[in-house]
């Protein structure tokens, strides 16, 4: 699964990144905390926003439960290693990436479901990175989260793949995909899980 994910992401985690997860293990379990938080919340909210739609409500009720699930696992490691958990100001990248999101149903769903495949597959992606480089505990935790993200990553591209033609996936995947590398390869002033390339001045803008 890790091999369709690289094959799917339009590039891959660099060195700069993952030295600085490695040099941030605190920030990186606040930001992932707050990101598995966001994710339940994401999944919660397409449960309200299509209420016509059986295959959305219940898969969409189960990613939130599990999203949930991981949410509580890394906040009792941070609890472990007496990590505060404090407010983080949010990474660009969602944000950023939900700016291409198109105003008018089906489009708006098509595209949310597609960026959620995005999401998800850089989560595995950087996992899958971060395995090697980290402590046995958070090496052996991140690996355990391998299937469940990757599976995640299908379940989106799968319903979005239901909506929409396949000529429309791609041609809404290669814009999506366009404006992922952007954030991934260009400079960030912030780390966060999701962050680009951190830049010179990073520790200044912690927070």
């Amino acid at each position: 699964m890790i091999s369709e994910i690289l094959n799917f992401l339009p590039c891959v985690t660099n060195k700069k990144w993952l030295q600085c997860a490695k040099d941030n293990i605190p920030l990186l379990l606040i930001d992932h905390a707050n990101c598995e938080k966001k994710a339940a919340s994401s999944a919660l909210h397409m449960t309200y926003r299509y209420v016509d739609k059986p295959n959305v409500l219940i898969k969409f009720s189960r990613l939130a439960r599990e999203e949930m699930h991981h949410f509580e696992q890394v906040v009792a490691i941070m609890v472990d290693r007496k990590v505060t958990y404090s407010q983080l100001s949010a990474s660009r990248y969602a944000g950023d990436l939900k700016k291409v999101v198109r105003a008018e149903e089906p489009g708006r769903l098509i595209d949310t479901l597609l960026i959620g495949a995005i999401i998800e597959a850089r989560s595995c992606e950087r996992f899958s990175a971060l395995v090697p480089v980290l402590d046995e505990e958070l090496s052996s935790f991140y690996s355990s989260l391998l299937k469940s993200e990757s599976r995640h990553f299908l379940e989106y591209l799968e319903l979005a793949e239901t909506e929409a033609s396949v000529d429309e996936v791609q041609e809404r995947l290669e814009i999506l995909l366009a404006k992922e590398k952007q954030l991934i390869e260009s400079e960030d002033r912030v780390f966060r899980f999701h962050s680009g390339e951190p830049c010179d001045n990073l520790n200044s803008n912690r927070l």
